[in-house]
């Protein structure tokens, strides 16, 4: 049985739909979770100069955020939330570190399923969780 479900959110299509899943299986379990909008450092150098995004980046997750809190009090799962900053590491060590410091027992989260170049070129966040996580990964992915 699953008490601490860590769920990490971003907006995209796969992760609305893992989180809805998410959500049911949270209930059925009686666990509680954690809902992550992790903030990565983001830059645009411009003729001008570097532009700075990191503010628009941290107001977009407050917005996935609260979206996601409000699915999981309608869905009567009790809920915590946190935007992360990732500062030097990648995206799924800070996934992977916050399941670790808040004690979760299992990280369920979105795929998109990339195969071929498309994988080899963007890479899959899934796939760094999944190798580097000490818990169970519950990997989701849309239709």
């Amino acid at each position: 049985m699953y008490r601490r479900i860590l769920i990490p959110v971003d907006g995209s299509t796969p992760s609305d739909a893992a989180l809805v899943e998410a959500l049911r299986f949270a209930h059925e379990q009686g666990a509680r979770v954690r809902l992550v909008y992790i903030c990565e450092p983001l830059q645009y150098i411009l003729a001008e100069g570097p532009v700075d995004l990191s503010t628009e980046v941290r107001r977009q997750g407050e917005v996935i955020i609260s979206a996601a809190t409000a699915k999981a009090r309608k869905a009567a799962v009790a809920a915590e939330a946190a935007l992360l900053e990732t500062a030097d590491r990648r995206v799924e060590e800070a996934i992977v570190n916050e399941a670790r410091t808040w004690g979760a027992d299992l990280i369920a989260m979105g795929t998109h399923g990339r195969r071929g170049f498309e994988h080899l070129v963007l890479g899959s966040v899934a796939e760094g969780v999944l190798r580097r996580a000490t818990v169970p990964v519950l990997l989701l992915r849309s239709q």
